[in-house]
C-alpha cells in the first residue's frame, strides 16, 4: 500500500506517517528527513539543500525527485509500501511521481489531505520547538514563526495546486487535521484500512 499525506507545514504529516508505520508497517518517506540526513552527512545535495531549507524555500524538483526515486527503489520500501510526507510539493513533482510509479508498476492507493487552520500552525510549531528544548533536543532550524510564514506562502503558491490536480482525478480524500492526534489517526485508519 502506498499513501501520500498532504497539508501545510506543521499540520502533523510526520506524526501521522509514523503512526501509519506502526499500524500498517508502511515506510515513512519524508523528503525533509531525507534532505536533513543529507545535510547532516555533509553530502553535496545536503549542503545545497541546507541554505535553501533554512531560508524557508523549497528544494528544486530535480533534487527532490532524485532522492525519492532512489528511496522508493530500495528493497524495504518495495516490500512494505510507503507513506510520503512532504512530497509531492508541486504539480510538476506530482506528475513526475505519477510517471515514476507507472514505470515501477506501482500505484498510489490513497492521497489524503490534512486540512488545518493556518493560524493554529504557528502554535503547533512553537509547541514543537518548546518540547524539543524541554527534552534537551535540538530545535529544527525551520521551527520558527518567520520561517513558517515563508513556508506557508510557498505552500499556498506551489503546493496547494496539487489538491485540485488530485481532486479532479477523484483521488483526493480530506480529513480534519485540527482534531486531536488520536482522532486524526482514526480518520486516516478508516481510509487506509478500506480494501
Amino acid at each position: 500500500m502506498n499513501v501520500i499525506l498532504l497539508g501545510p507545514p506543521g499540520c502533523g504529516k510526520g506524526t501521522q506517517a509514523a503512526r501509519l508505520k506502526e499500524k500498517y508497517g508502511l515506510i515513512p518517506l519524508s523528503t525533509g528527513d531525507m534532505l536533513r540526513a543529507a545535510v547532516a552527512a555533509g553530502t553535496d545535495v545536503g549542503m545545497k539543500a541546507k541554505a535553501i531549507m533554512e531560508a524557508g524555500h523549497l528544494v528544486p524538483d530535480d533534487m527532490v525527485v532524485g532522492v525519492i526515486a532512489d528511496r522508493i527503489g530500495e528493497r524495504d520500501v518495495q516490500k512494505a509500501g510507503f507513506v510520503l510526507d512532504g512530497f509531492p510539493r508541486t504539480v510538476a513533482q506530482a506528475k513526475s511521481l505519477d510517471e515514476m510509479m507507472k514505470r515501477m508498476g506501482w500505484t498510489l492507493d490513497h492521497i489524503i489531505e490534512l486540512k488545518v487552520d493556518e493560524k493554529a500552525l504557528f502554535d503547533r510549531i512553537d509547541k514543537r520547538a518548546r518540547d524539543a528544548r524541554a527534552a534537551g533536543g535540538e530545535v529544527r532550524a525551520d521551527d520558527n514563526a518567520e520561517t513558517l510564514k515563508k513556508r506557508i506562502v510557498v505552500y499556498r503558491e506551489q503546493t496547494q495546486p496539487i489538491l485540485p490536480y488530485y481532486r479532479e482525478q477523484g483521488r483526493l480524500v480530506s480529513v480534519d487535521g485540527m482534531a486531536d492526534i488520536d482522532d486524526v489517526s482514526r480518520q486516516l485508519e478508516a481510509i487506509v484500512g478500506r480494501p
